[in-house]
Formats: structure tokens, C-alpha cells, sequence
């Protein structure tokens, strides 16, 4: 099998060759058809997550095949199209465990962090944590739905009901989330690098009723916000957007720090709140809701070889929707 390999923190990925794994018992073979390009993948490479264990394969946006099964493993068959998603595993027996929040488990393994993930031709998961996928469509296109689409949507519904929502960077995750919103019958305020109009065009093809600057004041006060973007000046940004009692939801994993900020612009019973992986449930709601709401990811396609390109253009904004590697 070929892979794309982070050998040491910040480095480029290197392609190997290595043998193709066999799946132990309760895990999965899978042959990778399309592996999406996420910011979290940046963080690993660039070194801004805890405990990076070099060498590590990453990507944890994976839709491919099944293989081979491993002992033990039901609801799968060989040649069965399915999702590997950024929650690579749990333990189960924790306090978030056993309380229906194993996004916040002690004890998780995450695709492409801290287990091999879908910068590669294969990969090994574990079947209790693979999502079914529809045979047809285009891989490539599911892809972005694996995380982009499930931690978005884990953002989104801790945003709460309200009718004005603001989406601050407007990338992969903002892209699937506003078309959800708006056949939701929500209005959308898109929020981008400032200058950047390609990114305010793309947003308000997809339905936004508007679309600016972050450093911009909406139209109108805002229901509540979610920050895509790991900037942490965002959040300030944010909270004076929003009207009293608004919610600020930071929907990455990592951020850089926030600011100072006066007590008066978080008073009235507003809220800043982080979103942190995803659950199952998370998932098997989702995918079933893009669907219904007509979901169409922008992607651009990599060869695994280009993984490297790839994530430079992601880290520099170069990229309209979401990067994906076809191996």
C-alpha cells in the first residue's frame, strides 16, 4: 500500500510503501476511494495538537471499501461502501462514556492523529465507528461530509433554533452548513478574510443573505455565531454580533488565544461555548439530513501524491470548499 507519512512534527509528508495491513478482530479493511483535506489535519502536521506520534499517517476524512473483517465484526461486508470519520474509537466504560457523551471519552483514539487515518491506499478502523455510505455518488464529494459535515453539524445544532446565524470562515465546514441552514429557512451572514470576494461570492451563491468581512458589522444582530476559523480574535468579533442571550460556538480544535475583552460585550446572558469531536449519534443524524437538504460539496481534487500541495493551499486559503485526495 502507498501512504503519505508525517515522520517528524512540521516536516512535509513523505510517500512510503508499506505492507497492507490485516484488520484484528472488530476492525475493518478499507480501500481508500477519496480521503478529504481537513484543517485538523493541519494542525496535526504543523504541530499544533498535543502528543503528535510520529510517524503518523493523517486524514480522517475517509470513504472507501470494505476489504476484509476482521473476528468478530457484523453490519459490514466485504465490498460495502463505507465512512471513516475523525472519532477513531472509545472506551466505553468512562463517565462521558456511559453518559451518552463519548465525543468528551478519557481514553478516544482519533483517525489520523492518534491512529493511522486516509492519507493512503488503505486503512484499518474500527467497524463500531464507520458510517454506511450510499454506493452510489462520488466519493470524492462525500468525503468533506465526514468531518466538515459532522463537527460542522455538531456546531450547528449547539448554535441553538435561531433564525440569524453567523458563520465566521467560510470553508469547508461553512460551505455544507449554510445549505443546511437555509433549507432551513435560516439566514445566513457569511464572514470571511477581509477583501476576500471570491470566498463572499461563493457564500452567497450557496444562499447566504449576506456575506463580508469579519471585521464587518452585520445587517442585522445575529441569533447566534459560529467560528470556523482558528482565530481567536474572532471571538470577541463575534460576541458584539451577537444580540442578548446569543451563543458563540467555537467549532475547531484548536484556536489561537482569545483576547482580552470587556465583561460588557459578553453580559447579557450571552454565551461562548467550544464544540469538541463528534458522537455516532452526531453522525447517523447528519448523514441523514444532508441528503434531504440537497448538500453539494465544492472539492478539489489532489492525487495522494500532491498531499503536501494540498494542505499548503489549505493553510494559505487558496481553496474554495474542501480539498479532497483520491488515492
Amino acid at each position: 500500500m502507498r501512504a503519505m507519512v508525517l515522520e517528524q512534527p512540521s516536516a512535509p509528508l513523505v510517500m512510503r510503501e508499506r505492507p497492507v495491513p490485516a484488520p484484528r478482530p472488530g476492525e475493518v479493511l478499507v480501500e481508500i476511494s477519496a480521503c478529504g483535506v481537513c484543517r485538523t489535519d493541519l494542525h496535526v502536521v504543523d504541530n499544533e495538537l498535543p502528543d503528535i506520534r510520529c510517524p503518523i499517517v493523517p486524514g480522517h476524512e475517509i470513504v472507501g471499501g470494505v476489504v476484509a473483517l476482521g473476528e468478530g465484526v457484523t453490519g459490514f461486508a466485504t465490498g460495502a461502501r463505507v465512512g471513516v470519520p475523525w472519532l477513531g474509537a472509545t472506551c466505553g466504560v468512562c463517565p462521558y462514556c456511559r453518559g451518552a457523551r463519548e465525543n468528551l471519552c478519557d481514553a478516544p483514539s482519533f483517525t489520523g492523529y492518534t491512529r493511522d487515518g486516509g492519507y493512503a491506499s488503505h486503512a484499518i478502523a474500527d467497524a463500531r465507528y464507520c458510517f454506511p455510505l450510499p454506493e452510489e455518488g462520488d466519493a470524492a464529494a462525500l468525503a468533506p461530509l465526514l468531518c466538515a459535515g459532522l463537527i460542522g453539524w455538531r456546531s450547528y445544532r449547539m448554535a441553538g433554533e435561531g433564525a440569524a446565524l453567523g458563520i465566521y470562515g467560510f470553508g469547508a465546514a461553512a460551505h455544507i452548513l449554510c445549505q443546511v441552514a437555509v433549507w432551513q429557512g435560516r439566514r445566513v451572514y457569511a464572514f470571511t478574510r477581509g477583501g476576500d470576494e471570491a470566498a463572499q461570492d461563493f457564500a452567497r451563491s450557496l444562499g447566504a443573505a449576506w456575506a463580508g468581512g469579519s471585521d464587518e458589522t452585520p445587517p442585522e444582530p445575529l441569533d447566534a455565531a459560529i467560528i470556523f476559523a482558528p482565530v481567536g480574535a474572532l471571538v470577541p468579533a463575534a460576541l458584539r454580533a451577537v444580540k442578548k442571550g446569543g451563543r458563540v460556538v467555537c467549532g475547531g480544535i484548536h484556536m489561537s488565544d482569545i483576547p482580552t475583552f470587556p465583561y460588557r460585550i459578553l453580559w447579557e446572558e450571552r454565551q461562548v461555548v467550544s464544540v469538541a469531536n463528534l458522537t455516532r449519534a452526531d453522525a447517523h443524524e447528519f448523514l441523514g439530513v444532508a441528503p434531504k437538504a440537497g448538500v453539494k460539496t465544492e472539492v478539489v481534487r489532489y492525487p495522494l501524491a500532491r498531499a503536501n500541495e494540498a494542505l499548503a493551499d489549505l493553510r494559505s486559503g487558496r481553496l474554495q470548499g474542501a480539498a479532497v485526495l483520491m488515492p
